[in-house]
């Protein structure tokens, strides 16, 4: 009996935790800091897929600049 009730309090210590780190960092979200970083880390994500795309379209310009220029040669 004594055994349950400590499983329950613990379970209840870590219930009780785990909110109150979710509250935390939902209210940080929310905060003026935190829409900057959200904010900041939206632009540091577009700009690196606005360059993973020019790498991808740069390559692909070269394959098919090498394809004409093979098919021209032959």
């Amino acid at each position: 009996m004594m055994i349950s009730r400590i499983a329950v309090f613990a379970a209840g210590v870590a219930a009780g935790a785990y909110g109150t780190v979710k509250a935390r960092r939902a209210a940080y979200r929310l905060s003026v800091p935190g829409l900057v970083d959200q904010a900041s880390a939206l632009g540091l994500g577009w700009r690196e897929l606005r360059g993973e795309i020019a790498d991808g379209m740069a390559t692909h310009e070269q394959t098919q600049y090498l394809k004409i220029t093979r098919k021209q040669q032959q």
